[in-house]
């Protein structure tokens, strides 16, 4: 709705399509923090400072550190070390020079980029108030304002415009947080520090920047300059936004004649992910879940031990171990039966060597014996201390 200065609907405008833009905080921050870069002053210390002295090293040999030394006599200053940064009146460590890298360069299409998501931004709610915005009195985001705003001169109809609309809830928040700066700013002509307010966006100026302009936090842009560290300002998303109907009619046109640029689309127009699962449409195509239980990690069973990992390995060890089981119970009876024969006094029935095989044996233990005699007179008979055998 497009407002009058009273705050009373005037009419029904269309909303841009760049407020259907994606929110990417991590595309403005990036952006944000490389724009910001590009309006530091180089500073760097005085080339000479720490050397505007003809100091020079004693060398060894003196029981002193070989760093240079002041020359002269009569004064504490003579052979005080210099030059060094660790040296009391010695120059900095890796001096600062003007030369630097200070400003960044940013593509084109990044910056509009970032601009897309921060007006999108700007439209919703939720971030507005999130940033620290007091819009709580606002008739609607984003608030459009008729083109007589444009023809306000004086800031006190233009203080009357914002308390009217609910907005001036903003500018009391902005100059309770007007406080003294933090360091030597307050000697450099930025004494005072304070929030950010509403941002004016216009299309022509008819008087409506010096109107605004003294009213504290509140900033002006035209919409055909519209700039990503007022839109996002230390880029966090959200800055309150007031239009002028020209203004806000004029976005589609900006952005259809920028050459080379559409303005960037979400990948899911709706971001409710776990409302579309659970939406009828989907549910009544789904099959119903499977009923699977917990699966865990099979256990490695050892071959070894266990018979079932055997067979998958070695089919054939179920027949090995069946035979084994049964050749181990037919000789188990076999013993026990030998046992009861040997206690009930029955004769063993283990063959006894043949004669043939006492006499081969012996003859055999002869030979062994006779063989390993040593003669000689230095040598013993085998057989004397052997001694005597009944063979």
């Amino acid at each position: 709705s497009v407002l009058s200065l009273d705050g009373a609907p005037v009419e029904q405008i269309t909303l841009p399509s760049v407020f259907t833009a994606p929110i990417r905080p991590d595309v403005v921050r990036t952006i944000h923090t490389n724009l910001a870069k590009n309006k530091r002053q180089a500073y760097a210390v005085f080339n000479k400072a720490g050397h505007q002295t003809a100091a020079e090293s004693w060398g060894t040999g003196r029981a002193v550190s070989r760093i240079p030394r002041v020359p002269g006599g009569g004064t504490h200053r003579s052979g005080q070390g210099a030059f060094g940064n660790m040296c009391r009146g010695g120059r900095m460590f890796a001096p600062t020079k003007v030369w630097r890298r200070w400003h960044r360069k940013v593509q084109v299409n990044q910056k509009r980029y970032a601009v897309c998501s921060a007006l999108a931004a700007s439209a919703v709610p939720s971030l507005v108030l999130a940033r620290g915005h007091r819009i709580e009195e606002i008739p609607e985001i984003p608030l459009v304002l008729s083109d007589d705003v444009q023809s306000v001169a004086k800031t006190s109809k233009a203080i009357e415009v914002l308390s009217k609309l609910g907005a001036f809830r903003d500018i009391t928040k902005v100059k309770d947080t007007i406080a003294l700066r933090a360091g030597k700013g307050k000697l450099r002509n930025r004494r005072y520090v304070l929030r950010k307010g509403p941002l004016v966006i216009y299309s022509d100026d008819c008087g409506i920047t010096k109107a605004f302009r003294n009213i504290p936090g509140v900033d002006l842009a035209s919409v055909d300059a519209l700039n990503l560290l007022q839109l996002a300002p230390g880029g966090h998303l959200g800055r309150f936004c007031i239009w002028t109907k020209s203004a806000f009619s004029k976005l589609d046109s900006i952005y259809e004649s920028k050459k080379g640029f559409q303005i960037p689309t979400a990948s899911m127009l709706n971001s409710d992910l776990t409302r579309i699962i659970n939406s009828d449409e989907i549910q009544s195509v789904l099959r119903k879940p499977k009923s699977i239980g917990i699966k865990h990690a099979p256990l490695k069973k050892n071959p070894l031990r266990n018979l079932g990992a055997m067979i998958k390995l070695n089919p054939y060890a179920k027949v090995a171990r069946q035979a084994e089981i049964t050749r181990s119970r037919e000789n188990a009876i076999k013993r026990t039966a030998k046992l009861n024969s040997i206690a009930n006094g029955q004769p063993s029935t283990a063959k006894k060597p043949s004669k043939e095989v006492k006499a081969i044996g012996k003859a055999f233990y002869k030979k062994a014996v006779a063989e390993s005699e040593y003669n000689g007179e230095d040598y013993e008979l085998f057989t004397k201390w052997l001694g005597k055998s009944n063979y």
